[in-house]
């Protein structure tokens, strides 16, 4: 089933779907193709759907449990800013990455919203 996140406040539901049933073409979906990727907050940013795979190739085959909560968006056209409180969680309710984000997202190809800036630990020192 392909998810489609028609407001931005929507991408991360989608996400954890896809996350729910291992899709990683459905994860990548959600990304830009040209995005950004600050995770681990401390690396080079990650470019691009190659830079989203790299980033969930370990999440992906786990099947995790994506649970959060847009605290804050401002939409101006086809540009967003949203902030969430994101967790991981493993199928036995075990906490596997948590955090406070904030991502630029942007209108894709396909008329639904996707992440261009992704920083799920916030914004790094630039």
């Amino acid at each position: 089933m392909k998810h489609i996140a028609k407001e931005p406040h929507q991408i991360m539901e989608c996400v954890a779907e896809y996350l729910k049933v291992g899709d990683m073409e459905g994860v990548i979906s959600m990304f830009h193709p040209e995005c950004k990727i600050c995770f681990p907050r401390d690396e080079p940013a990650k470019e691009g759907h190659r830079g989203a795979r790299e980033v969930f190739v370990d999440f992906v085959p786990m099947r995790p449990i994506l649970t959060g909560k847009v605290t804050n968006e401002m939409i101006n056209g086809d540009i967003a800013v949203i902030q969430a409180d994101w967790r991981f969680e493993d199928n036995d309710g075990n906490l596997i990455a948590e955090g406070q984000s904030t991502e630029v997202v942007r209108k894709l190809e396909n008329g639904g919203w996707g992440y261009y800036i992704d920083c799920p630990n916030g914004v790094p020192v630039l």
